[in-house]
């Protein structure tokens, strides 16, 4: 079966599901979809204010706890929309898909039930900085989505702007410089919702603007209203608030592309899911799409400078995505260079075409005429222009770990109004938000994730403790132990934290254990299998010198040319049965290759976990120390006050931490045996 005949089959399997599964009541201002509930008014333990990919984490985290939640959106329709980019995951992207999974999310699933293509970026490069990346199809995500939000048990939907938050005095002791406490919200026509807890996921809803060319109108995004009472409402409770930026690309008429000319970029073969849960993906591998590269030319920088006078965005003093710049901020930071364009089709029924790389704010008629200079795209029709979005951001470092906030009690934010970019992110934050949220609700202790536990871990630590003064997105070289937090091991990091707390399934907390267990067993199955080097060296063909020593299959797996595969199929005896799970074989394998230096970086995890709070003297030389130059200068220039805070510093590397932490260590051992007893 063609992916085009399954697609459609899919569309009138899901219409047929969302008429019999759902009920709209058109008569209200509002409208309620649960699968228990259509109650409009009343209590619930949590509610959620979003529809966005941090909302419906958040919402169905909440619910899968037990908590009584609802979720209140602008527009049912609009629930798993992606507004920007057709895509998932990526390089640090895709370790918060899989931690997200690991903690029984849902967006990681829906992506394997909506891709049209799915490749692991950095192949080239080692296991821990994979990235898992998905085009997904956009009409497909969001019906999927839909579906498992509106089926959630215990979950109540309803389409109402919130336009204030209830709040009272509180009497708990834990948090005693904290005198007020968010009891529910005041929708825009007046009711009032009461509840034990609240999360914002505002996404750029906070007093958003659309800015094209001069032309700047409220909005949220492109046909959705800002949120103006409720930004009005936390700037009146003492948030300190700022201004980010951000934009997207024009979309375009794939059918007036010539493709010849462009490279082709397909997908893996076999596709990789993002779900532990998922053995394979739902489309075949040769039923993908192809993406397709192009570059800028001259052309389009000199369109870039003819109308830097008509781009407000662009003149504006408001911070944008660093990592992620319009085409207008690398014209101007980059003079002269060309830049990749990446061109990915937005599902498999849809002509339009989203030109990754190329964000841009100015006049709708001059975008127009930069397309065209681009190669492929030289007859190109652009079918809706991009646009430039304004909107306020709490400074997140008024947040606990928990995303609860310090101001107001059971008030929690998460997504991009902690100041983030980003559908992973803005997914990371809401899951964790939502499953604390139902924790106090439910009188449980928070879940708080480590940086040495997860990239949920680091993004979090990173917001509360460093703030962002820009779109904050997430990278690799952002986390201290890379090693450790690798795609693939995100369930045995985190699903055993998510069972305790109560948001982990039954059947994943099965499955993780089932691939922990079997993992650690083949790994001390490998250790005790050993023979002597030279008989390796004879039956694997490798070339080493003589070494009469024994070694272990786990210690022959380091080499560069022996692979798990390699061993299984020349001692089948002992280590057959691996060939029958691949997941499994591709566990063990990187567990293997990386034995002796996650050793390592675990004893180190721990040095640095001992002795984070230790202070760093202020007349500290960082020049004289045994590392990088680049790392001796970002410690000069910061001057942390501890080894924590050295830790958070971006591009400061783990082995930079360890050699700063035994420096001074060292140093001050002489002061304590010196002293008097």
């Amino acid at each position: 079966m063609s992916a085009a005949l399954r697609y459609q089959l899919l569309r009138l399997h899901k219409q047929s599901s969302f008429c019999c599964s759902s009920t709209v009541s058109s008569s209200s201002s509002t409208t309620a979809l649960s699968s228990s509930s259509l109650t409009s008014t009343g209590r619930y333990d949590v509610i959620v204010v979003g529809g966005g990919h941090a909302g419906t984490e958040a919402a169905c985290a909440a619910s899968r706890m037990g908590a009584k939640t609802l979720l209140l959106t602008h527009k049912i329709s609009t629930i798993g929309a992606m507004s920007c980019n057709p895509s998932f995951g990526g390089i640090g992207k895709g370790h918060l898909m899989r931690e997200v999974d690991a903690l029984d999310g849902v967006c990681a699933r829906i992506c394997d039930l909506s891709g049209v293509q799915y490749k692991v970026l950095n192949r080239r490069k080692g296991p821990a900085v994979w990235g898992p990346r998905a085009q997904i199809d956009r009409d497909l995500y969001k019906g999927h989505m839909q579906r498992e939000v509106l089926s959630t048990p215990g979950l109540t939907v309803m389409a109402a702007p919130v336009e204030d938050l209830i709040l009272g005095e509180t009497t708990l002791p834990d948090h005693a410089a904290c005198k007020r406490k968010c009891e529910g919200v005041v929708l825009d026509d007046g009711s009032r919702i009461l509840s034990d807890a609240v999360v914002l996921t505002a996404g750029t809803f906070l007093r958003g603007s659309i800015n094209i060319g001069t032309t700047s109108r409220p909005a949220g995004r492109l046909g959705d209203e800002p949120a103006v009472g409720l930004a009005k409402t936390i700037e009146n409770l003492g948030f300190k608030m700022g201004r980010l930026k951000t934009g997207t690309p024009p979309r375009l008429d794939g059918r007036t592309i010539d493709f010849s000319r462009l490279q082709e970029m397909p997908g893996d073969d076999p596709p990789t899911p993002f779900s532990f849960l998922s053995q394979s993906v739902w489309i075949k591998p040769e039923d993908q799409v192809l993406c397709h590269l192009t570059h800028t030319s001259p052309g389009v920088e000199s369109v870039v400078m003819e109308t830097l006078s008509q781009n407000r965005h662009v003149q504006e003093e408001i911070c944008g995505p660093r990592y992620c710049p319009s085409i207008e901020s690398k014209v101007l930071r980059f003079k002269g260079r060309r830049h990749q364009v990446w061109l990915e089709p937005e599902g498999l029924q849809s002509q339009v075409v989203y030109p990754n790389g190329i964000s841009c704010t100015m006049p709708e008629e001059h975008q127009v005429r930069m397309v065209r200079q681009i190669p492929g795209l030289e007859k190109c029709d652009v079918v809706q222009p991009g646009y430039g979005v304004e909107y306020d951001y709490m400074d997140p470092r008024q947040l606990r770990p928990s995303l609860e906030t310090l101001p107001v009690q059971r008030l929690f934010f998460a997504g991009q109004i902690n100041g983030t970019t980003g559908y992973e992110e803005a997914a990371a934050q809401g899951i964790l938000a939502g499953i604390n949220a139902a924790c106090r609700s439910l009188g449980k202790p928070p879940l708080v994730v480590e940086r040495t536990q997860g990239y949920l871990g680091v993004l979090v630590d990173d917001l509360t403790t460093l703030g962002t003064s820009e779109p904050y997105r997430m990278f690799t070289s952002r986390a201290e132990f890379r090693l450790a937090l690798r795609p693939d091991n995100a369930d045995s990091r985190l699903t055993e934290l998510g069972y305790h707390v109560g948001c982990v399934s039954e059947t994943r907390h099965r499955e993780a254990g089932r691939m922990r267990r079997g993992v650690e067993e083949n790994l001390q199955l490998l250790a005790s299998f050993s023979q002597p080097v030279y008989r390796w060296r004879r039956q694997l063909q490798l070339h080493d010198n003589h070494n009469p020593n024994q070694m272990t299959a786990l210690e022959v797996l380091c080499h560069p040319d022996v692979t798990l595969s390699t061993l299984v199929d020349r001692y089948p005896e002992v280590l057959g049965h691996l060939k029958a799970d691949p997941a499994l074989l591709d566990r063990v394998e990187i567990e293997a290759k990386y034995h002796v230096e996650l050793k390592q970086q675990r004893e180190e995890i721990e040095e640095v976990r001992k002795e984070e709070q230790l202070r760093l003297p202020d007349d500290l030389d960082y020049f004289s120390l045994n590392m990088s130059s680049d790392a001796k200068q970002k410690l000069a220039e910061a001057r942390p006050a501890s080894i924590a805070a050295a830790s958070r510093i971006p591009g400061i590397t783990p082995a930079a931490i360890v050699i700063l932490l035994r420096h001074v260590k060292c140093r001050s051992r002489p002061l304590m045996t010196s002293s008097p007893s």
